[in-house]
């Protein structure tokens, strides 16, 4: 397994929550450095008992922004 797909979204009160696309991870964050934190120890606990583990994490920022009268 060459990557992980994390899609990364802002919640309402600062944090983040991250989801994988491929594989049943989720976690969260209060801010961008604690998600990356929590993201690397999320993919080692669902991997611990694997040979093969992702070489990269990809997290992907999805934006919703709301343009109001545009």
């Amino acid at each position: 397994m060459k990557e992980l797909v994390f899609e990364v979204t802002q919640e309402a009160d600062g944090g983040y929550c991250a989801e994988c696309l491929t594989e049943n991870i989720f976690t969260q964050g209060d801010g961008w450095d604690e998600l990356r934190q929590n993201v690397q120890e999320a993919v080692r606990g669902f991997f611990f008992d694997q040979p093969q583990t992702p070489r990269r994490v990809r997290l992907h920022l999805v934006r919703d922004e709301i343009l109001v009268g545009a």
